[in-house]
């Protein structure tokens, strides 16, 4: 069960005195016949050339070893091996013959390094004779990323790159099942492989012949456990939707504190379909408050987080939930919006009944529904896009190439495309920022709008209220048998109605001033998506704009599809 050490200068040193000593004791015993078949002595037939002669094999091997061993002066493992493999390029055959011997020798180390690692996902290099370098460093979590390399220098002349990645593959995979996903499981097959191939090749094994039938082991990871792999993607798909509730997020940031926010997400799951699902994923879910700036609400500081531990943290890094933290938010904030449109959806729907005893007030109520309705009409597309364009498109891509992955590295890899992807179609990227600050922008309007129609409904109601009482306690006086107002109440009531009446075009002309910057923020918003890269957002400016309003108001929206696409592509 040891590894053998591999074969050193010194050894190969001695391995030549020895057969320097094995023809000093053949030319001791060495008796010589004449041309007629008389045994001569060498005492009477030793001659200086026949003497060249016998010597010459015996010093063409020596100079061939004593120059072997001065170019292997200093190496070890793998590189050794390949300072061996530079001298089987002759066409001496005999030497070619001894050469392949040696490097037997050499290479019957490496080969046991070989087979512990391909077949057990071990690595024992305590002198670092293997191409495969282990970091003990490293944590498990990073255990694929980071903690197995390529040596360059040690990997052997007679062993080639692609079959060097794909030995470092193979036992990185079986580590990764042993260490990570805790499967100890022994790959019988490859065992037999391994045995058979031994037996029927006397131990030397070529590199090119036992690889073909490993590959199929990192496929366990994609088999056996893509399913707890892929779920997180979904769930922090899902779940960054959040049709759940509010959260009561309203309040000031510092009334807010964690336990209560993870009590509330328990009973907004248990209230929802969300109950449903795999309790491996409920468990991954909690609540997270981001750092409270003066002013801020709920909304401002809430976010979900998604714990990641074992395997699937191979796959979801610190660096990938960063980045759907920022999805995440991204997501929150048009949620958020969407929340602040249904509030005032209903606002309006209740207090239009109440307040039809105030006719002064159509206007700006019109005015106001008129606004809200196009900010819910942008804000419901954008969802859609977001929604279906960007993640279940991309989720979709992600699942497809999962499914054909032959490796973990794959599944990563296309994960990190599924990322990228998303993170630009989201306006996140660094490319995208005039246009998601002009979003933020559309955002903060409608937070605006909520501001003044609240104040507008609060003056009104109050007004009605007043009014109301006023009619109340003239009836009631009337009932007494009294005067129902005095001239002096009958004054003030007017002056106060008149006052309220004086208030309202400000209230239109502060719902102008909002309409007309919404819809320059919005108008320039639309010609930034014309003049995009990517075709999905350029379509996303005619559903914006789906009765051309804009269209109508701004030349530069008039291009066809065409013509901004070979723009966009010269910019």
């Amino acid at each position: 069960g040891c590894v053998p050490v591999l074969l050193s200068p010194s050894v190969l040193v001695r391995y030549i005195c020895i057969l320097n000593a094995r023809n000093s004791l053949v030319f001791s015993m060495l008796q010589l016949e004449d041309d007629q078949g008389v045994n001569l002595g060498l005492e009477s037939s030793l001659t200086l050339r026949r003497l060249l002669v016998w010597t010459y094999d015996p010093k063409i091997r020596l100079k061939t070893l004593a120059a072997l061993v001065d170019h292997c002066q200093g190496r070890k493992g793998g590189e050794l091996a390949s300072a061996v493999h530079a001298y089987t390029k002759t066409g001496d055959p005999y030497m070619r013959s001894l050469v392949q011997h040696i490097l037997g020798l050499v290479s019957h180390p490496v080969l046991n390094f070989l087979y512990r690692w391909i077949y057990d996902g071990e690595l024992e290099d305590t002198y670092h004779e293997f191409f495969v370098a282990s970091d003990p460093t490293v944590k498990t979590d990073r255990l694929w990323h980071d903690k197995y390399t390529l040596r360059k220098s040690m990997i052997p002349s007679f062993i080639t790159m692609e079959q060097s990645k794909k030995v470092l593959l193979i036992g990185k995979s079986i580590n990764f099942l042993h260490q990570v996903c805790h499967d100890q499981t022994p790959s019988t097959k490859m065992i037999a492989v391994a045995k058979s191939a031994e037996s029927s090749k006397g131990g030397r094994v070529s590199v090119s012949y036992i690889l073909p039938s490993a590959p199929k082991l990192p496929r366990i990871i994609c088999g056996e456990e893509n399913t707890r792999l892929l779920t997180a993607p979904q769930t922090m798909q899902t779940y960054s939707l959040l049709s759940l509730s509010d959260f009561c997020l309203a309040r000031p940031a510092t009334t807010l504190y964690q336990h209560n926010l993870t009590g509330i997400l328990e009973t907004a799951v248990r209230a929802t379909n969300a109950q449903f699902d795999n309790p491996e994923i409920l468990k991954r879910l909690d609540v997270r408050l981001l750092e409270v700036s003066p002013g801020d609400t709920g909304w401002d500081v809430f976010s979900l987080d998604y714990h990641v531990d074992g395997p699937i943290a191979t796959v979801f890094t610190r660096e990938c939930m960063s980045h759907y933290l920022r999805v995440f938010n991204f997501l929150w904030r048009a949620k958020r919006m969407e929340y602040i449109l249904t509030d005032i959806w209903k606002g309006h729907m209740c207090n239009a009944k109440l307040l039809k005893s105030m006719p002064e007030l159509s206007g700006v109520l019109h005015q106001c529904h008129v606004l809200a309705s196009e900010m819910v009409h942008f804000i419901h597309q954008m969802q859609y896009y977001i929604t279906f364009e960007v993640l279940e498109c991309s989720w979709d891509e992600l699942w497809n190439k999962v499914q054909q992955a032959q490796d973990l590295d794959h599944i990563i890899a296309a994960h990190e495309v599924f990322l990228d992807t998303i993170i630009a179609r989201c306006l996140l990227d660094s490319d995208s920022r005039v246009l998601l600050n002009q979003l933020r922008a559309v955002f903060d309007q409608i937070i605006e709008l909520q501001n003044a129609q609240d104040a507008m409904y609060r003056a009104a109601l109050e007004e009605l209220q007043l009014r109301l009482q006023f009619e109340e306690r003239k009836k009631q006086r009337e009932l007494e048998g009294k005067w129902g107002v005095t001239a002096s109440e009958e004054e003030e009531e007017n002056k106060r109605i008149k006052e309220f009446q004086d208030s309202i075009p400000k209230m239109c002309s502060q719902l102008r001033i909002l309409t007309h910057f919404y819809q320059g923020i919005v108008q320039q918003f639309l010609v930034l998506l014309t003049t995009s890269s990517d075709e999905s957002l350029r379509f996303l400016s005619f559903r914006l704009d789906f009765n051309e309003h804009y269209k109508a108001r701004e030349p530069r929206l008039r291009m066809s599809l065409g013509t901004r696409g070979r723009r966009s592509s010269h910019m």
